[in-house]
């Protein structure tokens, strides 16, 4: 494998997908970190908004990567230690 394709394919192929693949993935799911930021940032000056959207999108990702096989990681998310608001 050339230096530059091993550097964009070596990540994807080890999570069995392809650059596409892992960019959709990983865009889609950073695409949801953000939105999920924003709701936390707006629940910090309002708490009567979005009292739970956080946590819920925090599990939601989690879950996510577990049916995928990605929870291979060490930084899996134990979610009973996610606040619950």
């Amino acid at each position: 494998m050339s230096g530059l394709k091993k550097l964009f394919c070596q990540h994807p192929e080890s999570v069995n997908e392809t650059y596409f693949e892992h960019l959709l993935f990983a865009t889609g799911f950073g695409g949801r970190m953000i939105i999920a930021a924003l709701a936390c940032m707006v629940h910090g000056v309002f708490p009567f908004l979005f009292k739970t959207t956080g946590s819920e999108c925090i599990r939601g990702l989690n879950q996510h990567l577990n049916e995928c096989g990605r929870s291979k990681s060490t930084a899996q998310v134990d979610s009973n230690q996610v606040a619950q608001n």
